[in-house]
């Protein structure tokens, strides 16, 4: 797993639009690109229909991974929404996290989004840092 996670601000918007109109339930998806740079996100239909659990839609998520592989790419990170907070990964996300990859919060604290990125490992969480690119 990569130290940072680095974000061009258009895939910083596509997630953000993305959680935005898929409130009050917790969006989800996928990043993919190379080294920690993310170079696509992949907004994934979450099964549950939740505002306080996800699970990507199965054959969804195995579309997207699909399409990850035949550009090239590596899943470098998983985003998902907590509409109503925390602001860190829930006992639940961090049962559920099965990619050592990045984990990238997104949390609505008094209608504003905040962004966090996480690693997850063995159940230990671990704040990341989160970089913002304006190149390719």
């Amino acid at each position: 797993m990569t130290e940072k996670l680095v974000l061009r601000r258009e895939a910083w918007q596509a997630m953000r639009r993305h959680v935005q109109r898929r409130l009050p339930e917790e969006a989800c998806g996928l990043l993919a690109g190379k080294d920690g740079r993310v170079e696509w996100t992949l907004g994934v239909p979450n099964a549950e229909r939740s505002p306080v659990i996800f699970r990507m839609e199965p054959m969804a998520q195995w579309r997207a991974f699909q399409r990850i592989e035949a550009a090239g790419l590596e899943l470098v990170g998983i985003y998902h929404s907590h509409p109503n907070g925390p602001e860190t990964p829930s006992p639940t996300d961090i049962a559920a996290s099965l990619y050592p990859v990045a984990q990238v919060i997104w949390c609505r604290m008094q209608d504003r989004w905040q962004v966090r990125a996480f690693r997850i490992q063995a159940g230990e969480v671990t704040g990341m840092p989160l970089e913002f690119s304006e190149s390719e």
